[in-house]
């Protein structure tokens, strides 16, 4: 299992927020950068960005901080927050991310979404889900759809995407455990997907438990940041 640490960015520092609410933000470091080459250090090959003021603002904004991570770096890098239109895959990709990110767009505009997908092939995107009792949630959170994760998944699987990740809004930034019934069952139903555990990871039980179920990969964030992961620890991982 491959493990994905994750750097947000907000004003060009990273920072984590408490479930997706910008009023429980903490700065953990003034140089993404530094953080970055520091994962790099320590044997991590992928990272996982996410531009806050994008999302926020719907357009991308802190490519520079891509651009800057992605020339000093050799991480893997796969980028979100505020991709709305195919200009912007295209700045991404332009800036060194491997992935573009793509979250709601794919729940609010699946024509715009398939159209992305057959421009710049469905090997250069990640398909994020928010979920919620098992039922897609967009909008930061607050709107509830009628969509099942997995008629979700299958839609895009369809369209030849390759790598999905599924966060637990419930579990997000709380240092709860991760979901892993949820988990089982998605990769029950997809077994060949490259499934990736997103929110939750709380110590390395949680991603002795992850790779037991079978996800590829785990995005991690708060975990590492608070100490409760040491990048020592992530050694043991393989992250080729």
């Amino acid at each position: 299992m491959t493990i994905i640490p994750a750097i947000d960015i907000i004003d060009g520092k990273c920072v984590r927020l408490t479930q997706g609410d910008y009023a429980q933000k903490t700065i953990y470091n003034e140089s993404p950068l530094e953080v970055a080459k520091e994962f790099e250090d320590n044997g991590l090959t992928r990272l996982h960005l996410v531009d806050l003021d994008g999302a926020k603002a719907g357009k991308v904004i802190n490519w520079k901080v891509l651009e800057t991570i992605s020339s000093n770096t050799n991480m893997v890098i796969d980028f979100g927050g505020g991709i709305k239109k195919n200009e912007d895959v295209s700045v991404v990709l332009n800036s060194g991310a491997a992935l573009a990110t793509i979250g709601s767009l794919a729940v609010k505009d699946e024509e715009l979404f398939v159209e992305m997908l057959d421009q710049f092939g469905a090997d250069k995107f990640l398909l994020g889900a928010d979920v919620k009792d098992e039922m897609i949630v967009i909008n930061g959170w607050i709107n509830k759809t009628d969509i099942n994760i997995i008629d979700f998944i299958q839609q895009y699987i369809d369209r030849g995407v390759q790598q999905i990740f599924c966060t637990d809004v419930s579990k997000d930034g709380k240092l709860e455990g991760p979901s892993i019934e949820l988990y089982k069952n998605i990769i029950h139903q997809f077994p060949s997907l490259h499934f990736i555990a997103s929110g939750g990871v709380s110590n390395n039980n949680d991603l002795d438990e992850l790779q037991k179920i079978g996800c590829k990969s785990a995005i991690v964030g708060k975990a590492i940041y608070e100490g409760r992961i040491t990048l020592s620890d992530l050694k043991k991982w393989n992250n080729g």
